[in-house]
């Protein structure tokens, strides 16, 4: 019932998720909902979860990585695809739309395979200055937030020129997240990480 009402067709199978690794070799996998670093607390996905993608993001992640290791830099993911059912728990601890989409209504686009979570790192995997921290829920992580240091904000300015460039939509309210355009009208998914 949960997923005919949130767009599931009954008629058409949903385009498949690929493991982002096997399309960027040289992606970065940390997947914090995986473990209990996260705004949580808490680990919400099995040891097994990969970094799962439609393809058509993959392919535009693909894209980015390339540009971006032109400049001396590797993507990093957070997070990918989100099964429904966590989108639930995260709702939960905090039920902010803006920052956590309400899985009663449209879900999130991580929940369509449609989303990514994503930062800088350097060509040996090293970290570089960011606004902030992953899921920090504070006016700095705004892609408008013009205070911090000049290093974060060109780093900020390199992962959004890579990831707008390759067709990836940003959110305005956190610096990490990008999703493919459009993509609210594809089906909310809840499978398994495979």
């Amino acid at each position: 019932m949960l997923r005919v009402l949130l767009g599931w067709s009954l008629l058409a199978a949903p385009e498949p998720l690929v493991e982002g690794q096997s399309v960027v070799s040289d992606l970065v996998v940390d997947l914090r909902y995986a473990t209990a670093d996260n705004f949580m607390k808490q680990k919400v996905y099995p040891d097994s979860a990969k970094c799962l993608l439609l393809q058509s993001a993959a392919t535009k992640l693909q894209a980015a990585a390339k540009a971006l290791k032109a400049k001396g830099y590797r993507l990093k993911v957070w997070d990918c695809y989100r099964p429904l059912s966590v989108q639930f728990e995260l709702w939960k601890v905090f039920p902010k739309p803006g920052y956590v989409a309400d899985p009663n209504k449209k879900g999130s686009l991580h929940n369509r395979g449609a989303a990514v979570d994503l930062t800088l790192v350097t060509l040996e995997g090293g970290e570089v200055e960011m606004p902030t921290a992953y899921d920090n829920f504070t006016r700095a992580a705004h892609h408008s937030y013009s205070a911090g240091t000049p290093e974060a904000r060109l780093h900020r300015s390199i992962l959004r020129e890579a990831m707008e460039g390759a067709g990836f939509k940003r959110n305005p309210m956190e610096w990490w997240h990008y999703e493919l355009p459009g993509a609210i009208s594809l089906p909310v998914r809840d499978d398994p990480f495979q």
